[in-house]
C-alpha cells in the first residue's frame, strides 16, 4: 500500500497503522482523529462530508466526542470498517487524494494539534507479567534463590490501580510525598520520594461492557480489546518498600501514570504476532489459549536531564511477556468481575534477560548500586527533579512499520 500523503520510511504512523486519538485542532475545537506521517486528520469533518457513508451502525457523528469511548463501544465490526475506510481513502489515487477542499479542511500539520487523553478510563488494572522483572525484584527484595512467589507461574498477578491520575503524554508529574523508612532508622519519616522510578509498560483498552457474573475467555478476549498504548507507571520505590506489605502498592503508584495519545488497534498489530514463552508448569484450563498471542514490539526508554541531551537507557521488547493479554483479561474476569468500555489494563514492567533490556531504574541500577552515566557527566540512581523520561514503541517486519509515537513525562519538584 502506498499513500498520497508523504512520510518518512521510519514513521510510526504509516498507511499500515491508522491509529485513533483525540485532538484539539488549531486551538479551536476538539474531536477524534487519526494520523498518517505528520498529518493529523479530523474524523468528524470526514464524517460530515460523507466519507463514512455505508458503514453500518455508524449513524451519528460520534467523532465530535471528547473521547474515543463512544466509537470504541460500537465494536469491531464498526471500528474495523472505519479503519479500513480511512486506509482506503489515504491510498494513492483515492477519491480523497483528489479532493483538495476536504484535505484543506480536515488535514492538520502535527504542530497545529494538541493531543488529549484518548479515552475516559473508568477502571485501571496493573499486572505483573514479565518473568524477568518479577525475578529481578524477587532477588533484590526477597530470597535470590526463590525469587518468584509460589503463585506467580499459575496466574497473572495484578492489582486494581488508580484511574483518575492517568494522564496523557507531555503532562508534568509532581514528585510524590509519603512515608519512607530509611534502613538505619527505627521509625518512618515523611517527605518527598528519593527513589522515584519509571516502569516501562504497554497497556490495552477494552471496547465493551459486561455484566457482573460474566467472564471473558482467552478465545474471546481479542474481540474485547480495541487497541494498545505505551504506558509509564511512575513508581516511588522508597515509599513502596515501606507500604507494600501486606496489601501491595498504594501511594507509591497512585500519584501519576502516563499514556501515549494514539491507540494502535490490534488489527494494525496483527502482522507482528509472535509465539509466547513456554509456560511451565502447565496453566489451568481457563488460561489456556491457541495460536500466537505475544507481539514483537520494540521498546526504548530515554532519560533527559534539564538542558541536557536524551540518553537511551533501555532497549526492550513486549514479546518477553510471560502472561499475554488474553490470559490477563480471562483471569481478570473469571470470577465474574465486570468490565467497562475504556478500561485500561497495563502489562507490568517489561524486562528482558539482557541488563540493557530492564524496564525500570530499580533494575537498571540494581537498586542504586550501579548508577547510570549520562552524556553530560552526571549519574542517575533514580529520577531527579526536572528529568524527562520518554518511552517509544514500534513494530517492524518485511518493510512494514507500525508504531505508537511516544509517551513523555517530566518530573517537577514536590508541591
Amino acid at each position: 500500500m502506498k499513500s498520497f500523503v508523504e512520510y518518512s520510511s521510519n514513521s510510526d504512523f504509516s498507511i499500515h497503522n491508522i491509529p485513533f486519538g483525540v485532538a484539539v485542532f488549531d486551538k479551536e475545537f476538539i474531536g477524534c482523529a487519526t494520523r498518517i506521517g505528520d498529518q493529523i486528520i479530523d474524523l468528524a469533518t470526514l464524517y460530515d462530508l460523507g466519507f463514512f457513508e455505508g458503514i453500518k451502525d455508524l449513524d451519528d457523528n460520534i467523532f465530535e466526542a471528547y473521547t474515543l469511548n463512544e466509537f470504541i463501544e460500537l465494536g469491531k465490526p464498526v471500528t474495523n470498517a472505519v479503519r479500513l475506510k480511512i486506509q482506503e481513502l489515504l491510498l494513492e489515487g483515492s477519491i480523497l487524494s483528489k479532493d483538495e477542499k476536504t484535505i484543506e479542511e480536515a488535514f492538520y500539520d502535527v504542530d497545529q494539534v494538541k493531543m488529549m487523553m484518548p479515552v475516559h478510563i473508568p477502571n485501571y488494572t496493573d499486572f505483573y507479567s514479565s518473568i524477568e522483572h518479577a525475578t529481578n525484584v524477587g532477588k533484590m527484595f526477597r530470597d535470590p534463590a526463590n525469587a518468584l512467589l509460589p503463585n506467580w507461574k499459575h496466574l497473572p498477578v495484578g492489582y486494581h490501580g488508580r484511574a483518575s491520575s492517568i494522564v496523557v503524554s507531555g503532562t508534568e508529574i509532581n514528585r510524590p510525598k509519603g512515608q519512607t523508612k530509611p534502613a538505619d532508622a527505627d521509625k518512618p519519616v515523611f517527605g518527598p520520594s528519593k527513589q522515584l522510578d519509571f516502569e516501562l509498560e504497554m497497556a490495552f483498552i477494552v471496547n465493551k461492557n459486561t455484566e457482573m457474573g460474566e467472564s471473558i475467555s482467552t478465545k474471546d478476549a481479542e474481540d474485547a480489546i480495541f487497541g494498545m498504548v505505551v504506558f509509564n507507571d511512575w513508581s516511588a520505590r522508597d515509599i513502596q518498600s515501606w507500604e507494600y506489605v501486606p496489601l501491595g502498592p498504594f501511594l507509591a503508584k497512585n500519584f501519576g501514570s502516563s499514556v501515549s495519545p494514539w491507540v494502535v488497534t490490534l488489527e494494525a498489530l496483527e502482522p507482528f504476532k509472535t509465539t509466547s514463552p513456554n509456560q511451565d508448569p502447565e496453566v489451568l484450563d481457563y488460561l489456556k489459549f491457541e495460536g500466537d498471542k505475544n507481539y514483537d514490539i520494540n521498546l526504548e526508554v530515554y532519560l533527559q536531564p534539564e538542558n541536557g541531551e536524551e540518553n537511551l537507557i533501555s532497549e526492550s521488547n513486549y514479546k518477553h511477556m510471560y502472561w499475554n493479554m488474553t490470559q490477563q483479561l480471562a483471569h481478570h474476569t473469571v470470577n465474574g468481575c465486570n468490565v467497562e468500555v475504556g478500561d485500561l489494563y497495563a502489562s507490568g514492567t517489561i524486562s528482558g534477560s539482557d541488563p540493557k533490556s530492564f524496564g525500570s531504574m530499580l533494575e537498571l541500577t540494581w537498586r542504586g548500586q550501579n548508577p547510570i552515566a549520562l552524556s553530560n557527566g552526571e549519574e542517575r540512581k533514580f529520577i531527579d527533579d526536572n528529568d524527562t523520561v520518554t518511552m517509544k514503541a514500534w513494530a517492524e517486519k518485511d518493510g512494514v512499520r507500525v508504531g505508537f509515537g511516544e509517551v513523555a513525562g517530566k518530573i517537577i519538584p514536590t508541591k
